[in-house]
C-alpha cells in the first residue's frame, strides 16, 4: 500500500471523527436549549386551547379577564399561581360544595376532559389574561349583562323620607353595585336569575332570606355574599327585598355597558357593515333617503349599545330595517355594534344624508365623476370652465394614448417580418 495514501486515508478518517464529535457535542449542549423551546410551543399550544376553554364555559360566571363578577372569585389572582397545581385542578374537576361552583369532570357530570382541566390550571398559572379577553371577545362570548347602574338620585332621595329611609337607601346602593346584573332593573328579574320585586319573595321570612344572600342557593347561580358584603348590609338588603313595595319604579334602571371591542372585532364589524349595511345607511353611516344616519352625534348619544344591538338584531317593523338574528351570529352583531359605536367621538351635530346616484356601471351614471376611458365619438363640448377643459384634456391624452399602443405593435410586428424575409433572402 502507498504510504501516502494511506496517511491521506488516515487524515480524512480523523477529519470525519471530529466531525461526527463535533455535531453530537452541539447536539448535546443544545439539548437544554431545544427541550425549552419545545416546551414553550406545547405550554403556547395548551394556553391557546386553554383561552377557548375559558370562553366556551368560564367566562360568564369568572369574568371576560378572570376579573370575577360580583361575588364569583377572581381567577387572575396572584395567589392562584402559586398555589399547586393539583389543588386547583381537583376545584375544577370536583367543584366546590355549598357554592356556584359545579364540578366539571366528565366522571362527576361535566363536560371536561382531565386533559382540558389541565389546560385551564395552566391558563390560570402561566396565561395572559388581556389575550384571554380579547378571545372572548372575538369569539362573541363576552357577559353581555352591565353589572352596575346608577341609581336615580331624585328618586334615591325620596325613598330618603320613608321608614328607616336610611336603610332603604343603603340597600338600594347596594343592590345596583352588586345585584342588578342578575336580578335585573328594579329587581324584576332576568333570564338568569328571579325577580326579588315580587310578593311571593316578600312572604318569606327574614331569616330565609338573609341566608340564602349569606350562604347561596346550592345548584343555581346565587353564590354566597358574606366574604363580600359586610353583616349590616345583607340586612339593609333583607330589608329592601321585603319593602320592595315601597320603593317607585325606576329607582334602579338597567344599566348600560359598552359591548368590548378589540381590534379583530373592529375589523370584522367593518367588513359586515360595508356588506350589508352601508347600501341603506352610507359608507360611513351618513344616511340615505332609504335610512336614516348612524353616524350623528344623537343617535349615538341616546342609543346604548344594547339598544343598537337589539335593533340590529329583531329589525324595526314598518320600515325597511329587516331582522338580522337569522342572518348573523351575536358575535357578528356585536362586531357590528362596536363599529358604529367607534364613531361616536367624531360624530356630527348634523347628519349629511348621501345621495347615490343611479345603478349600472360608473360611466353610465351622470352624477359620476369616473373619467370616460374609451375613445370619444362626440365632439369637443364647447362648455367654458377648467373643469370641461381639463376632462377634454384627460380624454385627448387618452385617445393618443389608446392610438400610440397599436402603433407601437404594428411597428414591432413589420420589424419582425422584415426580419424574417431578409434572413431568408440572404439564404438564398
Amino acid at each position: 500500500m502507498n504510504p501516502k495514501s494511506h496517511l491521506i486515508e488516515s487524515f480524512i478518517g480523523l477529519g470525519a471523527l471530529l466531525i461526527v464529535v463535533s455535531a453530537l457535542g452541539y447536539y448535546i449542549l443544545n439539548e437544554p436549549v431545544r427541550i425549552v423551546q419545545a416546551q414553550d410551543e406545547v405550554l403556547a399550544l395548551q394556553l391557546d386551547e386553554a383561552m377557548t376553554l375559558y370562553a366556551e364555559n368560564c367566562a360568564v360566571c369568572h369574568g371576560m379577564s378572570g376579573e370575577g363578577i360580583g361575588a364569583t372569585p377572581p381567577l387572575n389572582n396572584p395567589a392562584l399561581v402559586t398555589m399547586p397545581f393539583e389543588e386547583i385542578s381537583k376545584t375544577i374537576a370536583r367543584g366546590r360544595y355549598q357554592t356556584a361552583m359545579p364540578a366539571w369532570a366528565i366522571e362527576d357530570g361535566g363536560p371536561l376532559s382531565d386533559y382540558q382541566i389541565d389546560e385551564l390550571v395552566m391558563l390560570i398559572q402561566y396565561g395572559d389574561w388581556g389575550a384571554t379577553g380579547n378571545r372572548v371577545v372575538n369569539l362573541g362570548l363576552a357577559p353581555l349583562i352591565p353589572f352596575t347602574t346608577e341609581v336615580d338620585p331624585a328618586l334615591l332621595a325620596e325613598i330618603g323620607s320613608l321608614l328607616d329611609g336610611a336603610t332603604l337607601q343603603t340597600a338600594v346602593t347596594l343592590f345596583a353595585a352588586n345585584c342588578v346584573s342578575c336580578h335585573g332593573a328594579d329587581g324584576l328579574g332576568t333570564g338568569i336569575a328571579p325577580a326579588l320585586n315580587d310578593p311571593a319573595v316578600r312572604e318569606k321570612t327574614a331569616d330565609e332570606i338573609q341566608r340564602v344572600i349569606t350562604y347561596g342557593n346550592t345548584g343555581t347561580l346565587m353564590a354566597g355574599w358574606s366574604n363580600i358584603l359586610a353583616p349590616e348590609e345583607i340586612t339593609a338588603l333583607v330589608s329592601l327585598v321585603q319593602r320592595w313595595d315601597e320603593v317607585p319604579l325606576g329607582t334602579i334602571p338597567a344599566p348600560d355597558v359598552p359591548i368590548p371591542v378589540t381590534e379583530e372585532s373592529l375589523a370584522l364589524g367593518s367588513q359586515l357593515y360595508a356588506a350589508n349595511c352601508s347600501r341603506c345607511h352610507g359608507p360611513e353611516g351618513q344616511g340615505t333617503p332609504r335610512a336614516p344616519s348612524l353616524n350623528v352625534k344623537s343617535f349615538l348619544t341616546d342609543t346604548s349599545d344594547q339598544a343598537i344591538q337589539q335593533i340590529i338584531t329583531l329589525g324595526v317593523p314598518g320600515t325597511a330595517m329587516p331582522t338580522w338574528g337569522d342572518r348573523m351570529t351575536d358575535a357578528d352583531i356585536q362586531a357590528i355594534v362596536g363599529f358604529i359605536r367607534q364613531w361616536e367621538p367624531t360624530a356630527p351635530e348634523v347628519a349629511t344624508i348621501t345621495r347615490p346616484g343611479g345603478g349600472g356601471p360608473p360611466w353610465r351614471n351622470n352624477n359620476s365623476t369616473t373619467p370616460n376611458l374609451l375613445p370619444s365619438t362626440n365632439p369637443p363640448s364647447t362648455i367654458s370652465g377648467n373643469s370641461a377643459g381639463g376632462q377634454t384634456a384627460l380624454q385627448t391624452l387618452l385617445d393618443w394614448r389608446l392610438l400610440i399602443l397599436p402603433g407601437i405593435l404594428l411597428s414591432i410586428a413589420f420589424t419582425l417580418i422584415y426580419s424574417g424575409w431578409d434572413s431568408l433572402r440572404r439564404l438564398r
